[in-house]
């Protein structure tokens, strides 16, 4: 979509959420913004407000399904939404002396679950009115299981099917519905990383890459080029036997 007007972001009070609110803020663009670090969130509020942005923050849990469909049904009465970018997220790695079921469920909780919670409220208020979009926020690790994060990127591969599932079945009904898969972007959740991270990517860059493709309505908006080529490479032409072998001996994930 272009030029929207009326933009929620979950997860916007750092890294990627809190860089593309920025982005947005300029006059006649109101922004709603949801985090889960109250002072984070204020401090990211007062900046797009300095650059011309009407704002409205909440401090939402997206796991709180009640919670969410209440501040998104708000949200909207306010001014009906445009664009609803499902961000909120974590990333963490797993060892095997943790514990593996707990650390599921963490990461389930928010990246898949909180997705669910964003979306499906945004679908039932955009589809009668023929009008809207939504940004899912998966990643390339979404690509293919990896041992280093099997939560993590589960979670990422599930929302992005689902995302392409939804996608084709809303398009006849106005709402476009893209999913992103960034590869590595600097944020506060690759700068625990202790390990080479290839193409990392300047978050200007990839603010630029995300909205350029939601912009020109891209059913997969992927950044940045080469590792999104290479990644795809891999699944396409491997053969499973290798691609394990190699993704074996990649680093774990923080």
């Amino acid at each position: 979509m272009k030029n929207p007007k009326s933009i929620l972001i979950t997860g916007a009070s750092s890294g990627l959420g809190a860089a593309l609110a920025r982005d947005y803020a300029t006059h006649g663009i109101t922004l709603f913004l949801s985090g889960r670090n109250p002072d984070r969130l204020t401090a990211i509020g007062k900046d797009c407000q300095s650059r011309g942005a009407t704002v409205h923050t909440g401090l939402v849990d997206v796991k709180d399904k009640t919670a969410m469909s209440d501040w998104i049904i708000k949200c909207d009465g306010i001014t009906a939404l445009d664009l609803v970018v499902a961000n909120a997220g974590i990333g963490i790695g797993f060892t095997t002396e943790m514990d593996l079921e707990a650390h599921t469920q963490q990461v389930f909780d928010i990246n898949v679950t909180g997705v669910f919670n964003t979306i499906h409220p945004a679908i039932r208020l955009m589809q009668p009115r023929a009008h809207g979009q939504i940004a899912i926020i998966s990643s390339l690790a979404g690509y293919h299981g990896l041992p280093g994060s099997p939560a993590y990127s589960t979670s990422k591969a599930c929302v992005k099917a689902y995302g392409e599932a939804l996608r084709g079945l809303y398009a006849s009904h106005g709402v476009e519905i893209n999913v992103v898969c960034p590869g590595y972007v600097k944020s506060p959740m690759t700068a625990v990383n202790d390990y080479p991270m290839p193409f990392l990517m300047a978050t200007d860059k990839a603010i630029k890459a995300l909205r350029r493709g939601l912009e020109k309505n891209q059913a997969r908006v992927t950044f940045p080029w080469q590792l999104s080529l290479i990644y795809g490479a891999l699944v396409r032409l491997l053969p499973e036997w290798l691609f394990d072998r190699m993704f074996r001996l990649m680093p774990a994930k923080k």
